[in-house]
């Protein structure tokens, strides 16, 4: 709690971190959450008018998209390009280059290593962050500065970010809701914002409770979400930028299926078109529907019909060089760092075939420097490091539900909503006309594939890790650098490199992050709940 002490304490300091943008639009194109700070503003003062409660909401998401590193820079916490490398590096798809993110990758951290402990502190200053919007818009709205329903929508945004943050700490900080059915310790839900002593002390006093609490509270801020947000919004962009009734919807599928709820997902996932029975999935809700081509989402990241949520970025308010998207996911031969690179042994793995588009069209190799490996090309905005962050695409709705279906046992359902994502990647000779003898199986290999790059492979790999199939039974092997030449990527021979980076048992404690020295050393109450281990 060190960090939401010394940002939100008193008023003042409150304005500053709070109102951080504005929402510039011009003609009819939306230009994303804009860097500039309204220090003038105090939380007496903030919800005293529709414009001003405007820049409120746009400072929460503007924080989402950038945040801090060790209180300096932006970096991309807790929902930019760190969070988003963090949840590769926890994986084995993707091999760390450089010393960056090595405490990660290796499992190296503890209860002081920066990339951990900023994940923490900025989810929770998100949180806090949502909380002062929610608390604000309510009593905005009983004083007639806005109407009852604008207030309900500003609290249903907060309340859907507050639910997203809650849901990223507990897949790094938890022990998935698998084990001992949701009973292990969950994180602290905060619910209400620390601006004053009173609050700090009652925050002090707040425990984690369980797992099974803290998804109950997710959800309900999710309903909320979705009951009181609007299913879509005029201007181009603020659709995907801004959360939506859609947006609830789908991160309720994720939601349910990190429970392992298979009915609940089926049941949002419909709500989304997933019923349909002719190989096309159209959502009725925000009219979500997968694109044509599989790099259409992260070229025209502002203005597709897939994405249904991301953090914006733009030319003048992003996580900078070090920390976009562009700079963190691709090579120096582009403008970037060489950060992390894609596993030769996801890269030559048999079920991702050689002609699919999305080697060709999200992937670039790298021919000169030190590292001529395979890189992401999801993020490609090298010089205006303008990429937004994809949170929440059609294409997971649908391979949410198809292994809800498959788990389930309607196979045809699942097949035809696998089919629906994998089919527009794949030769026509390659595509599955039956459903495979695995059919969960296939579908998780295409989670894979689909969506490298995202930061999705560690929510598969928390969520399964009691499974009795398809568990890694821990955090995998890892390649090192030192292991890959560029002949390691070769679709002819696909060979497949032991990983001598140890794997990581589900019982051992690097399993689970540590809350940080920070929080505990200023919090008695979390320290005493310490992850064990640590």
């Amino acid at each position: 709690m060190k960090k939401v002490i010394n940002s939100f304490l008193s008023p003042g300091r409150i304005a500053k971190a709070t109102l951080l943008g504005t929402l510039l639009v011009a003609s009819s194109c939306q230009k994303f959450t804009e860097l500039n700070p309204l220090a003038s503003l105090s939380e007496n003062t903030a919800f005293t008018s529709a414009n001003s409660i405007e820049l409120v909401a746009n400072g929460v998401y503007q924080s989402a998209a950038i945040g801090t590193y060790s209180g300096g820079a932006g970096r991309g916490y807790p929902f930019g390009s760190a969070s988003i490398e963090q949840g590769e590096m926890r994986g084995e798809d993707m091999v760390n280059l450089q010393a960056f993110y090595d405490f990660t990758y290796r499992a190296l951290y503890s209860t002081a290593t920066a990339n951990n402990v900023n994940h923490w502190e900025q989810l929770y200053a998100l949180i806090n962050q949502a909380n002062i919007l929610i608390n604000g818009v309510r009593q905005a709205g009983t004083n007639g500065v806005i109407s009852a329903a604008s207030a309900t929508q500003y609290e249903g945004e907060g309340r859907f970010l507050r639910a997203l943050a809650h849901h990223e700490l507990l897949i790094h900080f938890s022990r998935p809701y698998a084990d001992n059915n949701g009973a292990n310790p969950g994180v602290p839900y905060r619910e209400n914002p620390i601006n004053s002593t009173t609050s700090v002390q009652e925050g002090l006093a707040q425990g984690r409770g369980t797992v099974a609490q803290t998804y109950a509270k997710i959800l309900a801020d999710l309903d909320f979400a979705e009951t009181n947000l609007p299913a879509t919004r005029s201007a181009v962009g603020v659709s995907i930028s801004r959360a939506t009734s859609g947006a609830a919807i789908a991160l309720k599928t994720r939601v349910k299926q990190h429970m392992q709820d298979w009915a609940g997902v089926i049941t949002e996932g419909t709500k989304l078109g997933t019923a349909g029975t002719t190989g096309t999935f159209t959502s009725p809700i925000g009219n979500y529907k997968l694109e044509a081509t599989v790099d259409a989402p992260f070229v025209n990241y502002s203005a597709n019909a897939e994405s249904i949520f991301s953090i914006a970025n733009s030319l003048n308010s992003n996580p900078g060089v070090n920390g976009a998207l562009a700079s963190m996911f691709g090579p120096t031969s582009l403008g970037s760092r060489d950060l992390i690179a894609t596993s030769p042994n996801l890269y030559n793995a048999p079920f991702w075939v050689t002609g699919d588009t999305r080697r060709t069209l999200l992937q670039v190799v790298q021919t000169t420097g030190s590292y001529p490996f395979y890189f992401n090309y999801k993020y490609r905005q090298y010089t205006t490091r303008a990429d937004w962050a994809p949170i929440l695409r059609y294409a997971e709705v649908l391979l949410n539900v198809s292994e809800a279906y498959s788990r389930q046992g309607n196979t045809t359902q699942a097949l035809a909503l696998l089919n629906a994502v994998r089919n527009r990647a794949v030769p026509v000779a390659e595509r599955f006309t039956t459903a495979p003898a695995d059919l969960t199986q296939a579908i998780l290999n295409e989670r894979r594939i689909e969506f490298t790059g995202e930061g999705r492979r560690w929510p598969d790999i928390h969520r399964l890790a009691l499974d009795p199939k398809y568990s890694t039974a821990g955090i995998p092997a890892k390649i090192d650098v030192s292991q890959i030449r560029s002949t390691s990527y070769n679709l002819t021979t696909r060979p497949v490199l032991t990983g001598i980076v140890a794997a990581i048992p589900y019982n051992d404690y690097r399993f689970l992050w540590p809350i940080p020295t920070s929080e505990a050393s200023l919090n008695p109450t979390l320290l005493a709940q310490q992850n064990p281990g640590y």
